[in-house]
């Protein structure tokens, strides 16, 4: 939550837990973790004085309780812990959906697992998502991994989503807001596709065509020919 002054895109801002003793005793115990964090220096004046504004959004809605953090003042960001009632969720308000980038994280208690998949249900597209659980649990709440495939670009298990790893598996992307468009991803070997549009040549003679589509394969790649991936020549 406080790693890099909270300054990832993955940064986890929103924690949503069933109301139990121990979803409880962990939102106290974050409370203390987070109520003893130094303030840290931002990557600018701009990005301080959003977090300032998204802090005071926050601090201001009857339905967000403040835990833990001191006052917001100076030129250092200062973290936060607040917790909203999971009815901004299932009643669509915005407050929620808007990120508040740095160093603050907002719990929500939901009462069963029907009320999750509600809450989960009224957010906007994200970039990620991770379930916390035992194997037993992962059975149990099998309509999660469905629902959040509908919701955002990566699903976790049992991990953190701030490291986002340079590898052809890894979409670092989600439905809007998350990304504009969500059929791409801004890190791993598919981010290539952001910037290429599919154009066709039809009727060209061999001499005319671009390097890569001439019959020699004079670039040597890999291409797929009649249905079959090859760097073969025609």
């Amino acid at each position: 939550m406080v790693q890099g002054c909270g300054q990832f895109c993955t940064n986890p801002g929103l924690v949503i837990g069933i109301r139990s003793p121990q979803f409880s005793a962990f939102v106290q115990q974050v409370a203390g973790l987070m109520g003893d964090q130094p303030a840290q220096t931002m990557l600018n004046a701009g990005t301080l004085s959003s977090y300032g504004k998204g802090l005071q959004k926050l601090l201001a809605h009857p339905g967000i309780e403040h835990l833990a953090g001191s006052p917001q003042v100076g030129n250092q960001a200062r973290p936060q812990l607040f917790k909203a009632d999971v009815r901004l969720l299932l009643e669509g308000d915005e407050v929620l959906q808007e990120e508040v980038f740095g160093p603050t994280t907002v719990f929500v208690e939901v009462a069963d697992q029907a009320q999750l998949s509600a809450a989960l249900n009224g957010l906007h597209g994200q970039l990620t998502a991770t379930i916390i659980g035992e194997p037993a649990d992962f059975e149990q709440f099998g309509e999660l991994t469905v629902l959040l495939e509908q919701k955002v670009g990566r699903i976790l298990l049992n991990g953190y989503p701030t490291g986002v790893e340079v590898c052809d598996s890894m979409v670092h992307g989600g439905p809007y807001p998350a990304t504009s468009d969500a059929r791409g991803t801004s890190v791993g070997t598919l981010a290539i596709d952001r910037f290429l549009r599919p154009v066709c040549f039809q009727n060209y003679p061999d001499s005319l065509l671009p390097e890569a589509l001439k019959n020699a394969n004079p670039l040597g790649i890999q291409r797929l020919v009649d249905g079959q991936p090859t760097r073969d020549a025609l």
